[in-house]
C-alpha cells in the first residue's frame, strides 16, 4: 500500500494498522487512505449491498461509518479476530449502516470517480508519481 512512499524505510505506516481516519497523514498517504477506503466501498457494496450516496466523501458521516465497516469487515476477513455473534452483530447491523449513509442519488462509481479525485485533490492529498490513482488524464 505505501510502496511509493520516499520515507518507506520510516517503520511508522508499514508497521501499524492503517488508521479510520486520515487527519494526521501526510498528503501522500491520505491520497493512499482514501484509495483503499474507495476500494472498501466498492468491495462493501459488491459483498454486502452496502451502497452510500453520491458524494459520499463529502460527508464526514458517511466516511467515518464506512471506514468503520470495513476496518470491522477486515478484522473478521483476516482471522484477526474470530467471535461468531460478533460477527451475526456486525451483519445484523449492516441495515443501519445501510440506512445511515443513504441519500437521494445513489453512489455509482465509473460517473463520480471523476468528482472523487477532484475532491482528494482539493482537500490537498498528493497523488501518486505519474499521474492520478485510477484516472491519469484528470485535469482541473
Amino acid at each position: 500500500m505505501t510502496d511509493w512512499l520516499e520515507d518507506q524505510d520510516e517503520p511508522h505506516l508499514a508497521d501499524q494498522r492503517w488508521p479510520m481516519a486520515p487527519i494526521h497523514l501526510l498528503a501522500r498517504e491520505r491520497w493512499l487512505w482514501w484509495e483503499q477506503l474507495w476500494s472498501e466501498v466498492l468491495m462493501l457494496a459488491e459483498r454486502y449491498r452496502v451502497r452510500p450516496a453520491k458524494d459520499w466523501w463529502e460527508n464526514a458521516t458517511h466516511v467515518e461509518a464506512l471506514a468503520a465497516l470495513a476496518a470491522w469487515m477486515a478484522r473478521y476477513d483476516s482471522g484477526e479476530w474470530d467471535d461468531p455473534p460478533g460477527k451475526l452483530a456486525l451483519l445484523y447491523d449492516l441495515e443501519r449502516v445501510r440506512e445511515l449513509i443513504r441519500g437521494r442519488d445513489p453512489f455509482d462509481p465509473e460517473r463520480d470517480r471523476r468528482a472523487f479525485c477532484r475532491f482528494l485533490i482539493d482537500a490537498g492529498c498528493q497523488p501518486p508519481p505519474g499521474g492520478h490513482a485510477g484516472n491519469p488524464n484528470l485535469s482541473r
